[in-house]
C-alpha cells in the first residue's frame, strides 16, 4: 500500500492573486528572476499554468506585484521623527530586504505601473526629506543619492565571491597567491592589514558610507542644522 501524500496547508489553500505573487517571490528567491516563468510558478503552486492566468494577466503583472511586495517589506520613514534617524533606519531596512531578495536590486525601479506599497514608500521618503527642510530640488538630489548608494552597495554585496566574514580568507588568500610578488603593493597592503584581519566584514562598510552621506546632507540643509522645521 502506498504512503499517503501529505499536503501542506499552503498547498491546500485556494489559489488567489496573493498566493500567486508570494509563490513568485519564492521562485525568484530560490533561483533568481530568470528562473521565474509561468511554468515554474505553476509548479511551485502545484497547479496547471492556465490556473495562474485566472489571477494575473501576464508575467508583467507578476513582476509589478512582486516589486510591490518587496517595497512593502522595507520599513517606512516617519515624517514625525528626526529625519536623519528615519532615513538611516529606512536605508538599513532596504539593505536587509535586498539581501533577502537580491533579484530585486535591478527590478525595483524598473516598473512603470507601481503598486500601492511602492507609492507609499516613495511618498514617505519624499515627505521625510521635505519635512526636514530640504527644497524640492534638494529632496530629489538626496533621494537619488541615497538610493544609488543603497542599491549599489546591495549589488556589490550580492556579487562578492565570499559569503560572510568567515569565508573571506578562504577566498582572498588563494587569489593573493596568484599576484606576482611586488607588483600590486597597495592592494596587498589593504588585504593583509585590513581585509584579512580577523572579524573583517564587508557589510560593516555600509554604515560608514551611509554616515558620510547623511553628514553631507545635513550640511546642505538651510539654517536648520539638520533639525526638522
Amino acid at each position: 500500500m502506498s504512503e499517503p501524500v501529505i499536503v501542506s496547508p499552503q498547498e491546500r489553500a485556494p489559489l488567489s492573486r496573493e498566493r500567486v505573487l508570494r509563490g513568485a517571490v519564492a521562485v525568484a528567491d530560490a533561483g533568481g528572476i530568470g528562473a521565474l516563468t509561468i511554468r515554474t510558478l505553476a509548479k511551485k503552486l502545484g497547479v496547471k499554468p492556465m490556473s495562474v492566468y485566472h489571477h494575473v494577466a501576464n508575467k508583467g503583472e507578476i513582476l509589478d506585484g512582486i516589486v510591490d511586495i518587496v517595497f512593502g517589506e522595507i520599513e517606512l520613514p516617519s515624517t514625525d521623527g528626526d529625519w536623519r534617524s528615519e532615513i538611516h533606519r529606512r536605508a538599513l531596512s532596504a539593505r536587509s530586504v535586498l539581501r533577502r531578495h537580491p533579484w530585486g536590486i535591478g527590478l525595483l525601479e524598473s516598473r512603470t505601473t507601481p503598486g500601492p506599497a511602492t507609492l507609499r514608500h516613495h511618498d514617505a521618503n519624499i515627505g521625510t526629506l521635505r519635512g526636514a527642510g530640504f527644497s524640492v530640488e534638494m529632496t530629489a538630489h538626496a533621494y537619488a543619492l541615497l538610493d544609488s548608494y543603497v542599491y549599489g552597495f546591495a549589488l556589490q554585496e550580492a556579487s562578492l565571491p565570499f559569503d560572510g566574514p568567515e569565508t573571506v580568507a578562504d577566498i582572498a588568500e588563494p587569489m593573493m597567491q596568484e599576484f606576482p610578488a611586488g607588483d600590486y603593493p597597495h592592494l596587498v597592503e589593504l588585504a593583509t592589514e585590513y581585509i584579512l584581519k580577523p572579524g573583517y566584514d564587508f557589510g560593516n562598510e555600509f554604515e560608514f558610507g551611509l554616515g558620510l552621506i547623511l553628514d553631507g546632507l545635513t550640511r546642505a540643509l538651510p539654517d536648520t542644522g539638520g533639525s526638522r522645521t
